[in-house]
């Protein structure tokens, strides 16, 4: 017998996963938030949270599917399908080896209310400045579409996804506001931070699911299955929508949410309101 009140909970998980993966507002913090105001609470729920976050990078990978195809294809013989590939590899390395060494330590050391809340409030004031930066004269971006990247900038890009490694950063938003500040426009820096996701994202969610292989069972199969169609639906939606706002606006409605967000939680964690352990 299904417990629909705890698929249905899996579903606004999955919505939530979907919505924010992509945006520059830190999914983390907003999943916490939400299982623990919904009271989400399944034995499984950290394995959840990867095959929710799989999902949503199959969504990119559906919109970008015929730009897979031709760098997968292209290797070899097409220049612009090499020089992506090696910038898609250079750019995935910093956040994979300073990942893989010191992942864990930097997450239970840093993993705290406080931290994950400042995170939160420094990344929209440096989305603030980074735009304020860009609108000044003098400031046009430099790179107007993700094939004319150079290697350097892409490794360069690649640290910056490497602050992500810090709790409340945001994948997306470091990659997207250091894109910006290195010279890129909105639109390829926020392909590229999709683009980067795919590699990255994935690399991560088989290796955690490697990890926590042995607590996975087939009773799981509804609750992951249910959490990973809304994730993919919303993502996908979200993705499409992104890409039309950056065309036509700038980042600053996100910092000043990242900023409010970060004061939340401060305040919820200081009442215990919220268990952001």
């Amino acid at each position: 017998m299904w417990d629909w009140l705890l698929l249905g909970k899996a579903a606004m998980m999955g919505v939530v996963e979907g919505l924010t993966e992509f945006v520059p507002v830190s999914s983390t913090g907003h999943l916490i938030l939400t299982a623990d105001v919904i009271r989400f609470e399944p034995a499984t729920a950290s394995v959840f949270e990867v095959v929710i976050q799989l999902a949503a990078i199959l969504a990119v990978v559906l919109e970008y599917k015929q730009r897979v195809v031709s760098t997968l294809t292209g290797l070899g013989r097409d220049p612009v399908a090499n020089r992506f590939a090696l910038n898609m590899v250079l750019a995935f390395l910093p956040a994979a080896v300073i990942g893989l060494l010191f992942g864990k330590h930097i997450k239970a050391a840093l993993f705290t209310p406080t931290v994950v809340a400042t995170s939160f409030i420094v990344g929209g004031v440096l989305i603030l400045m980074v735009e304020r930066w860009a609108s000044k004269p003098g400031h046009a971006p430099r790179v107007m579409n993700v094939d004319d990247m150079s290697p350097a900038l892409a490794l360069k890009v690649g640290f910056f996804q490497a602050l992500a490694l810090i709790p409340g950063t945001s994948r997306s938003g470091a990659t997207i506001i250091g894109s910006l500040w290195l010279g890129m426009n909105r639109v390829s820096a926020t392909q590229f931070s999709f683009f980067l996701a795919m590699p990255t994202m994935l690399a991560a969610s088989v290796y955690e699911l490697w990890g926590a292989r042995h607590i996975l069972s087939a009773a799981d199969l509804p609750l992951f299955a249910v959490g990973s169609i809304t994730s993919f639906i919303s993502a996908y939606v979200c993705v499409r929508w992104l890409l039309q706002y950056v065309s036509r606006h700038d980042f600053k409605p996100f910092a000043w949410y990242r900023i409010a967000f970060g004061v939340l939680i401060l305040a919820t964690a200081q009442l215990g309101w919220v268990n952001w352990s």
